[in-house]
């Protein structure tokens, strides 16, 4: 069985706030970091009002200081939207504080729309297209630095805090795999391309200073209950989520319901944004994992799993880990 990470949205429940979602942050870390998991990222999102971590940084210095040996990261900074020196010099300060924990998943999408991405860049003339210079300059700016340097970040010079690449096509694939780097691909909600993607980096990886060898993540959404009809139930809150999302009427987390109308068996029919999902009980989730894991062939598994309850979602860690120690063993 491959390693498991966590990936957390931070989500803001309906009837809640941005402070009490990012002191449940901290706690699932905790859980996770109980749990045996590899690494917790949070993701960064902006002009969402279901999502509590745009300033991923400063989330992470707070979960940092409820945490003392989970790998922490962005999953990932949308890069686009800053510059590379800034960007060394919040995480060569996470390092700072955390030194060997800490991890930098980058991705080419704003994170948000189009009106609000002009309002975080400026200039959009820094946007996709520069992608790959801004990683290359970051790559440099995190790396040790070259005698007569004029611009250094500090923190950050000669941390050489890992990058990763994050993508949902194949653009990320080829980047990862041009720059010898770590690639997470977002199956969890674009799961079309995965296995194209996952063959073309692994086939054009080229080893370089940062990994010898490629090392593929995949996103995966995992809702474990203590019964397949309780985490059905529970994962209805996603679904609800992704509905609103595609209508343009994004929100916060609503709490789980029925599906009475059939409205959300469709977010994980065939190519739909869910359907890799493994949702049930301890049974079903094991299955499910093994099956992931036997077909894809991952390197690590992210998990995410937004559920309306607090418990509940630290009870789901619990029970993915349970079923990740199963496999381990029958292996």
């Amino acid at each position: 069985m491959v390693p498991l990470s966590v990936l957390d949205l931070s989500p803001i429940v309906q009837g809640g706030s941005p402070g009490q979602s990012l002191r449940a942050s901290r706690a699932l870390a905790q859980a996770a970091e109980r749990f045996g998991y590899q690494r917790y990222w949070l993701a960064e999102h902006h002009n969402m009002t279901g999502i509590a971590s745009a300033a991923t940084a400063v989330a992470l210095a707070y979960v940092g200081d409820g945490t003392s040996t989970i790998r922490l990261g962005a999953g990932g900074v949308m890069l686009p939207n800053h510059a590379p020196l800034i960007i060394a010099e919040q995480f060569g300060t996470l390092d700072a504080l955390y030194p060997g924990r800490i991890d930098l998943g980058v991705g080419r999408a704003p994170g948000t729309d189009q009106l609000t991405a002009r309002a975080l860049r400026r200039n959009l003339a820094s946007g996709v297209d520069q992608f790959p210079q801004d990683v290359v300059e970051l790559l440099a700016l995190l790396g040790d630095p070259e005698p007569g340097q004029a611009i250094r970040a500090v923190p950050g010079s000669g941390s050489k805090v890992p990058v990763w690449v994050l993508g949902s096509s194949l653009f990320g694939a080829q980047l990862a795999a041009a720059l010898g780097l770590p690639f997470a691909f977002a199956s969890h909600f674009a799961p079309q391309m995965m296995d194209q993607a996952a063959q073309i980096y692994r086939e054009r990886f080229k080893p370089s200073e940062y990994r010898a060898r490629p090392h593929l993540m995949l996103g995966l959404n995992v809702v474990a209950a203590e019964s397949d009809v309780e985490a059905r139930f529970l994962f209805s809150s996603l679904q609800q989520a992704f509905i609103n999302l595609h209508r343009g009427q994004p929100g916060p987390l609503p709490p789980p319901r029925e599906d009475t109308d059939g409205s959300l068996a469709a977010t994980v029919g065939p190519g739909s944004p869910l359907s890799m999902a493994v949702v049930g009980g301890p049974d079903t989730v094991r299955a499910g994992l093994q099956a992931f894991v036997a077909r894809h062939a991952p390197d690590e598994i992210i998990l995410t799993a937004q559920i309306f309850d607090q418990d509940r979602r630290i009870r789901s860690l619990e029970l993915a880990a349970a079923a990740r120690d199963e496999l381990m063993l029958a292996a």
